[in-house]
């Protein structure tokens, strides 16, 4: 066969919230072949698509996640599967919630038809696992590669999907693509205490302002310290979860000392200063353990499945704020966290050879460049849900999509280039500024009159 002639690798990311766009963009970066033969030269071109709903990142939220794409849209469902149907990618990213991975491989297998050149498809996840493990997997099967960001994950993953007949060779262990940083080397002066905080853990007002209550007192114990509480997003923005009752409007309600701050900004620059991280159950802390970072897990509101810190137990930081206000240090499981793919063997010799951050990504890195070199293209993309498996279940999910049980895109599917630029930026940010006085006032202030 004869070589073809070298080219950069065309990349395309899909993603639906800033965190997504981060863990797709950076993904990407880190899964790419060095070359197979006759591939690939140069630096891979990136195209960035945004899903338009209700976490399109704002400009803001894109210059804080620091992630620079050749060319950045937003687009429907509609419109991106007539890009992919007319342009030539490598290699698709999906950085999408479940059910908009699964609407997106109905739709793109639809517009892909009879093609076998196209794109190898990846998606993920973009941090700690520890809900709807079953519901999550099973929407994300029939991309070409489902990276699974630990060990552990990689495990449990494979078992779900051999659990019910479908072909778990898409699970590729790999780890999260944002780790990094320098090495905690020694307390800072002054010392830092974060608390990362969460858009959706816990959901109650009454759990969310004893965990504000706490920070505070915490900081007025220790007045020589600073406290730092790090917001994912200002008011009015959406990341991957909705928050209804956002934090910069509790702390308002409190006299908060002048050593306890808000702060944004990329979580690695905010590590870059911490001495203690502190959290519910925040990926977060996966970087902090990452960096050799104090990490503290809280236990205050329980170890349940509802705050996704039960997926921190054994890992030895499991604390809660009376422990931490007492002086409290806690010590990571070695075993524990080179499992989670987390800076293996950083903290004690105990802890099994588990190969380096660095060459996490070899295996996915080496299955797409098979992928990309495969004689005669890639097969049809076979999700495991059908309207045979799933007569009951698909439909609704393509339908949020505006997809037809086909795939196909149903009459009256909006497209982002159907309206002019000014009149669709003026409607969606109406649509928008509804749906958030919707979640963050209407919703809150209708369960308040249930409970009278």
């Amino acid at each position: 066969m004869p070589l073809r002639t070298p080219k950069p690798l065309r990349v395309a990311v899909l993603a639906d919230s800033d965190t997504r766009w981060k863990w797709g963009a950076l993904t990407a970066g880190r899964v790419l072949p060095t070359g197979p033969a006759g591939l690939s030269t140069g630096r891979p071109v990136l195209d960035g698509f945004l899903l338009r709903g209700r976490a399109t990142p704002t400009p803001r939220q894109l210059r804080e996640v620091g992630v620079r794409a050749d060319s950045l849209r937003e687009v429907t469902a509609a419109e991106f599967l007539r890009v992919m149907a007319r342009q030539p990618y490598d290699v698709l990213v999906l950085a999408l919630v479940g059910g908009g991975v699964q609407a997106l491989l109905h739709g793109l297998g639809r517009a892909w038809e009879g093609r076998s050149e196209r794109p190898v498809v990846v998606t993920g996840y973009v941090g700690v696992v520890y809900e709807k493990l079953a519901d999550g997997l099973l929407l994300r099967h029939g991309a070409d590669l489902v990276l699974a960001n630990s060990r552990q994950d990689a495990e449990r993953f494979r078992a779900v999907y051999e659990g019910v007949g479908a072909d778990a060779s898409a699970v590729t262990e790999v780890a999260l693509p944002f780790l990094g940083g320098d090495p905690y080397r020694g307390e800072h002066s002054p010392y830092t205490v974060v608390f990362a905080a969460q858009p959706s853990v816990p959901e109650s007002r009454a759990g969310r302002a004893y965990l504000l209550d706490r920070l505070v007192r915490h900081a007025r114990l220790h007045p020589d310290r600073e406290v730092l509480l790090k917001l994912r997003s200002k008011p009015g923005e959406h990341t991957t979860h909705v928050e209804e009752l956002p934090y910069q409007k509790l702390v308002r309600d409190l006299d908060a000392p002048p050593n306890l701050r808000l702060v944004y900004g990329n979580m690695g620059e905010v590590l870059d200063r911490a001495d203690l991280m502190v959290t519910v159950s925040s990926t977060a802390a996966l970087e902090s353990l990452h960096r050799r970072v104090p990490t503290v897990v809280l236990t205050d509101l329980g170890i349940r499945e509802a705050l996704g810190n039960h997926h921190f137990i054994g890992s030895g930081c499991l604390a809660s704020w009376d422990q931490l206000d007492a002086g409290h240090r806690p010590v990571p499981d070695p075993h524990w966290v080179a499992r989670q793919g987390v800076a293996a063997g950083a903290f004690g010799e105990a802890a099994p050879a588990a190969g380096s951050y660095a060459t996490a990504f070899d295996a996915a890195r080496e299955r797409i460049g098979a992928l990309l070199d495969r004689p005669g293209g890639l097969p049809p993309l076979t999700p495991y849900y059908t309207p045979v498996t799933a007569p009951g279940y698909l439909p609704g999910i393509l339908a949020r999509h505006h997809l037809g049980p086909d795939g196909s895109p149903l009459p009256g599917a909006p497209a982002a280039d159907a309206e002019p630029g000014a009149v669709r930026r003026i409607v969606r940010r109406a649509a928008l500024g509804a749906y958030r006085h919707g979640v963050q006032r209407v919703a809150p202030a209708i369960r308040r009159m249930g409970e009278l």
